[in-house]
């Protein structure tokens, strides 16, 4: 109890992730030898591209490699951050206007931490992911939780945001494609955004990750493409995480207004320094080279995805939109919770995942982690088998309602 006192307030208020909390127990439990099937895990389950991790090899011998360089990034990975944007999204950048951070969650925390005066409100529409409000409050920072359901899309409007906010708003953090919900805004509705925060003068702090994995018939859009006016009040954060599945190699970035990135490199000058430079050097073949890799990802997870509705929709009680982006799913429980299942009766989708863990070896992320309590993530970056069986599994636990 002494230690807890002289430790930092605003440390110890900090709330582990659940979804590495879910992952790590899941884990646990495979290695006392239990059939375990996780849809915890917010990572592609394929490996780095061979010509990426050849790239790494290489740097590995490049003595240069063995030494300090650049706090803000490489200065090649940077031009090509800025060529590869202007490709991907649309965005003209200068490189100057990129800082390479060490993953996405410090771009998130390097953008928030440049951005944030104590007391300052952030609008974050919701579900969210689990980071987003611990990285604001680290920031001094207060969350205002835009609420979102299935009759939205899980998506805001501008009517919700103009309601959220007060003379305290700075910033709007903008996800489309979202986790956890998979879902994808259309240009028409981002442009929308992006004309109400420039006409209140308010951040937009849009994650822009999972770009490259939409389906069907839905289209990423980048807000200060479509809303140039936003542009200098814009934080556009990114990495090769998802795309090229590289969540160990711990590269990401954010682009910003000269003032902003200069100031995020001083703080990034007196924490972490600079990004390995080996993972730099593979993060540079990544986005400098072909999409090839990242189509095939995207093709199998848009198989698993359609999938996955189908056998969700097949659960008794249990309703979900189809995801449209990223790799998840986000059904509701709501229905679920109240009845007895193996002898228990789940009141929250925490103690549902606790029973379906123990009961059906499978583990799912429960909505409380992302501010909507009722629902739960499931990812589908998991072979299709393992896909098939987890939620047959589920099924069966659930047709005893």
């Amino acid at each position: 109890m002494q230690t807890m006192r002289e430790l930092s307030r605003r440390v110890s208020r900090i709330s582990p992730s659940a979804t590495l909390a879910i992952t790590t127990k899941a884990k646990a439990m495979r290695a006392q030898g239990l059939d375990v099937i996780s849809f915890g895990a917010g990572e592609p389950d394929f490996p780095t591209p061979e010509y990426i991790v050849r790239a790494a090899e290489a740097a590995c011998r490049e003595p240069s490699n063995h030494k300090y360089s650049p706090a803000a990034g490489l200065p090649a990975l940077r031009q090509a951050i800025a060529r590869k944007t202007a490709r991907d999204s649309g965005l003209e950048v200068s490189p100057d206007r990129v800082l390479v951070t060490n993953g996405g969650k410090h771009a998130v925390f390097n953008a928030l931490q440049t951005l944030l005066n104590p007391g300052d409100e952030v609008l974050l529409p919701t579900p969210h992911w689990v980071t987003y409000p611990e990285a604001i409050a680290l920031a001094g920072g207060v969350t205002i939780q835009v609420a979102t359901d299935e009759s939205t899309g899980f998506r805001v409007s501008t009517e919700m945001l103009e309601e959220a906010t007060s003379e305290r708003t700075k910033a709007l953090i903008f996800v489309s494609p979202s986790n956890p919900t998979g879902s994808v805004y259309p240009a028409s509705d981002v442009k929308k955004i992006g004309e109400w925060a420039a006409e209140r003068d308010i951040w937009v702090i849009t994650d822009e990750i999972y770009e490259h994995l939409v389906y069907g018939d839905n289209d990423f859009s980048s807000i200060p493409v479509l809303t140039p006016e936003v542009r200098d009040r814009c934080i556009v954060l990114n990495g090769v995480s998802k795309a090229y599945s590289m969540t160990g190699w711990r590269v990401g970035w954010m682009i910003g207004s000269r003032d902003v990135v200069r100031a995020a490199v001083n703080l990034q000058s007196h924490s972490t320094s600079n990004v390995a430079n080996v993972a730099q050097a593979a993060a540079l073949e990544a986005v400098e080279g072909p999409l090839d890799s990242v189509f095939e990802m995207r093709e199998a997870f848009d198989r698993r995805r359609r999938t996955m509705h189908r056998l969700l929709g097949e659960m008794p009680n249990v309703t979900s939109i189809e995801s449209q982006g990223a790799f998840y799913e986000f059904p509701s429980f709501t229905a679920v919770l109240g009845h007895e299942i193996a002898g228990r009766v789940p009141t929250t989708t925490l103690e549902l995942a606790e029973i379906i863990l123990d009961e059906a070896r499978v583990a799912f992320v429960p909505g409380e982690a992302f501010g909507a309590a009722g629902y739960g993530r499931f990812s589908y970056a998991l072979a299709d088998a393992d896909l098939a069986t987890g939620l047959e599994r589920i099924g069966e636990l659930l047709s005893s309602i």
